[in-house]
């Protein structure tokens, strides 16, 4: 080669060889060169896609997976009217079984004075049991007269027998205590009047049983806003309160004729109108009149439990839920909501929405009005302990409706991720108070746990579970409900999506217990696949950047047997699933999944990033079991078919073969080591190739494998790799290279296979923007020169002139570090390039050329050079 042509070639930028021409940008380079630090100690993370979410065919409560039994959990179907909620002026039971006849006459003396247990308000609320009654003995038969006369049109006389009917007629005469009212059926006008207020038990603050409003007692008055809030603005609510109890005398507030007035003219015409639209099947007028209730009721502050007429307009509206449209019974199941009722009502109000929400053509109707603003005070507002099934069907509504991504980026604004963080947390406070985890509170954990597995996909949703410490929360129900499958999968979902970060894998790597608990985790479900890939993928997030985490999972007792026994198990699966047609996981994005083999990716992956770490690597490495796993693996497995299994294995078998120890299982079992990886070079795969020749690059550093990769001409095929375009690639060949060069035998091939040439160029292409790589190159000539006699011999005539003038270049200073792309490189990559060029390249680079220089001339220097 010509002078001219060298020094036209220093004229022309110098371009890696593996990207096209005019197509090479600094910041790709700089981008390349940042990724390359990384990957160069011998040690690696091993990088895994998260686990596939398995495709929901149907929206329901739990499962098609679920392993809760029938009895311990709600139905997701069920049939729902307006005969499920309870009417305050019915007594029925709600099994609607008849009643059988008293065999026996009480005795009237005992019953006397027997003092009345009063009943709960739910039970009041959902008509179990009447109101409280009066301490009058008169009293109590006129209103059993009234109610009695009011129930005429039920079933309830006629389920009674005759016996009973007899008893209850029996006159005065035949009682023997006075003090015992006279119990009738019938009653006359007289019973059948209004009553008073302290007569119809409205003290108690409870619902009361309908009566025909009156212009004086039942309509609801118009009030100014100054007339419902107090001084500063605040509204002003009745003495019921939230729970319908007053204060200390438990009276709820009379109503006023201004109240009543109210009723009459704004409230009573639109119920009426509901129903008149209702019987006519008129549905638009129907929805369209009920937001204007619902409007007006909000407006006035009327809603939860100020409104005194809340009981009849529950009434009206629970008759109306029979309507055979989904949007007229969500809108009535919003007002039901927003009345605050407990009990059954509150339990079917839940139900019905979850019904609704099954269907995801409903969604849209849930983004509009405020339906989620009353779906989250519910939840806010419900006892997770007294209304336990409730909450489920509510929580279970927002867990179906977080599958719709519009709604999703709502509930997050709308801060459903911190109130389901409250109520993780008063659980939890429960629970450490001294209350047992029971079926019911694990049933609304899951439907919670889900929701937030769906809210944790937005945006801003990672703040938000760091602000609310939900991962905190959530170590600490794994702690409780370890047993739950269903609740430990959903929680191991959230924890595989949030620890895709780093703040996220860190907070989850502080918590005292997160370790003990997803050891327990896999120690109670190993036999459970989703759930074990889920938290394997969660342990090898936490272990891939911290070293820590390693430390601490690796000292936490029990956790590598249990990661070997999860090892066993599922590669004892696959091998007996092998050449037989196998259930494929189907994921959302419609891939299908070998189940069994995601396991053993992230279970291998777990031992790869535990052996970084200097203290656990070299007592795996001693593990004649893992390494055994590892070699079967290898052996059963095909990279064509396995690719991401068998590229985990050999990675962390190259870790593993980083630790060169005495007691190292894979310096003990190397031929079979060899001998599986030659099986993936030989393979079309560059990735398996790459690898395989990382594990070669430690191995080599004994010469019976030198030997061993030589018969089989491995050497050669690293030359060859030179050419291969992938910065990567031919750093690990120039890695394993050096190792061939130490050993004289194999020095000829190098020349022989054009290696000089190939190595000159990835000196030319390489060096300015990997210096890492020009030492690597330098250190293979340096050791391929180990017995030079003549440079032109060595290297070749050209060669030895190309590689004279190319490290002279390199080794000024200003020629070297004089980047093209150094105005886009950080300070951190100019520092790194210049301390790299320094210390790796100049000692090295500098011998190598006071060699050839040195052995550059072809004579051989005279005895006597000053003649005779």
């Amino acid at each position: 080669m010509s002078m001219e042509s060298n020094a036209q070639r220093k004229r022309q930028p110098d371009r890696p060889f593996y990207l096209p021409k005019g197509d090479t940008t600094s910041s790709r380079i700089i981008t390349e060169a940042k990724e390359s630090l990384n990957n160069r100690t011998g040690l690696q993370a091993v990088v895994t896609k998260r686990p596939s979410t398995p495709r929901d065919a149907t929206r329901s409560l739990f499962g098609a997976t679920s392993t809760r039994a029938p009895e311990n959990r709600p139905p997701s179907s069920f049939s729902l009217g307006s005969r499920h909620f309870d009417g305050a002026d019915t007594s029925r039971p709600t099994s609607r079984t008849r009643l059988q006849p008293i065999n026996h006459t009480p005795s009237f003396s005992v019953l006397s004075e027997e003092k009345p247990k009063l009943p709960s308000e739910e039970e009041v609320e959902s008509g179990l049991l009447p109101p409280k009654p009066p301490s009058d003995p008169n009293k109590v038969q006129r209103g059993k007269a009234t109610r009695t006369r009011l129930q005429q049109s039920t079933s309830v006389e006629s389920s009674l027998s005759s016996e009973v009917k007899s008893r209850l007629d029996t006159s005065p005469s035949d009682v023997k205590t006075v003090d015992e009212p006279v119990r009738r059926v019938h009653s006359g006008p007289k019973e059948r009047s209004s009553l008073p207020v302290e007569e119809r038990g409205e003290g108690d603050g409870r619902e009361m049983p309908y009566r025909a409003p009156s212009s004086a007692s039942v309509r609801s008055p118009p009030r100014s806003a100054e007339s419902r809030t107090g001084s500063g603005g605040t509204k002003r609510t009745s003495s019921a309160g939230s729970t319908g109890r007053g204060g200390s005398a438990g009276k709820r507030e009379e109503e006023t004729a201004e109240e009543a007035l109210f009723y009459s003219q704004n409230i009573a015409p639109l119920l009426e109108r509901m129903t008149a639209a209702s019987s006519k099947k008129d549905l638009k007028k129907l929805g369209q009149v009920t937001e204007d209730l619902y409007s007006l009721l909000q407006k006035e502050n009327l809603l939860g439990r100020n409104c005194k007429q809340r009981t009849t307009i529950l009434k009206s509206i629970f008759k109306l839920l029979d309507a055979d449209d989904t949007r007229i019974q969500l809108k009535l199941a919003r007002l039901i909501l927003a009345f605050k009722v407990t009990g059954n009502n509150l339990l079917s109000a839940c139900k019905l929405v979850f019904k609704i929400s099954r269907n995801e053509k409903n969604d849209p109707e849930f983004l509009k009005g405020d339906i989620l603003d009353v779906l989250l005070d519910t939840l806010k507002s419900t006892d997770p302990f007294s209304a336990s099934e409730a909450l489920v069907f509510c929580i279970g509504s927002l867990k179906l409706l977080t599958g719709n991504a519009t709604i999703v980026k709502q509930l997050v604004k709308k801060d459903c991720i911190e109130n389901l963080a409250i109520l993780l947390n008063s659980i939890n406070k429960t629970i450490r108070e001294g209350s047992e985890p029971s079926t019911q509170l694990g049933n609304i954990l899951v439907q919670a746990t889900a929701a937030l597995r769906n809210l944790a996909d937005t945006g801003s949703s990672r703040e938000r579970l760091l602000g609310c410490q939900v991962i905190e929360a959530l170590c600490l129900i794994i702690d409780s409900f370890t047993s739950d499958g269903d609740l430990m999968l959903n929680i191991s979902r959230i924890f595989s999506k949030v620890t895709l970060h780093t703040d996220c894998c860190t907070a989850l790597a502080d918590h005292p217990t997160s370790y003990r608990s997803f050891v327990s985790i896999l120690q109670k479900h190993q036999h459970k696949s989703d759930v074990v890939v889920r938290v394997s993928f969660v342990l090898g997030n936490m272990t891939a950047k911290n070293e820590v985490a390693r430390l601490r999972l690796f000292q936490e007792a029990g956790s590598f047997d249990i990661l070997l026994s999860l090892f066993r198990f599922y590669l004892e699966q696959d091998v007996k699933n092998q050449g037989k047609e196998t259930k494929k996981e189907v994921a959302e994005d419609g891939s299908t999944v070998n189940k069994t083999e995601d396991v053993l990716i992230k279970v291998i992956r777990v031992i790869a990033n535990l052996s970084i770490n200097e203290n656990v690597g070299p007592v795996i490495c001693s593990n004649y079991q893992c390494v055994d796993f590892l070699l079967k693996v290898l052996e059963t497995k095909e990279v064509s078919s396995s690719e991401e299994l068998v590229l985990n294995t050999v990675a962390t078998i190259n870790n593993l073969s980083f630790y060169n120890t005495k007691t190292s299982a894979i310096t003990t079992l190397q031929v079979r080591v060899l001998e599986v990886l030659l099986k993936l070079v030989l393979a079309n795969n560059m990735e398996a190739m790459v690898e395989a020749c990382r594990v070669f690059a430690n191995l080599t550093r004994q010469k019976v494998v030198r030997d061993f990769l030589a018969e089989q001409k491995i050497d050669r095929m690293l030359v060859t790799m030179l050419d291969s375009g992938n910065r990567e690639v031919v750093y690990i060949s120039c890695g394993v290279l050096i190792n061939f060069m130490v050993d004289e035998e194999n020095r000829p091939m190098l020349k022989q296979e054009h290696g000089i040439r190939k190595l000159i160029e990835v000196l030319r292409d390489f060096s300015r923007t990997d210096w890492e790589l020009a030492s690597l190159v330098c250190q293979i000539l340096w050791n391929y020169s180990g017995k030079i006699t003549s440079s032109n011999d060595c290297f070749g005539q050209q060669e030895s002139q190309d590689l004279t003038e190319l490290l002279a270049e390199l080794l000024d200073r200003d020629s070297a570090l004089d980047l093209s792309f150094k105005d886009e490189a950080d300070d951190e990559m100019t520092d790194y390039f210049e301390e790299t060029w320094t210390e790796q390249f100049c000692p090295v680079a500098e011998q190598l050329l006071q060699r050839i220089e040195t052995h550059q001339s072809d004579l051989e220097p005279l005895d006597n050079p000053s003649g005779s």
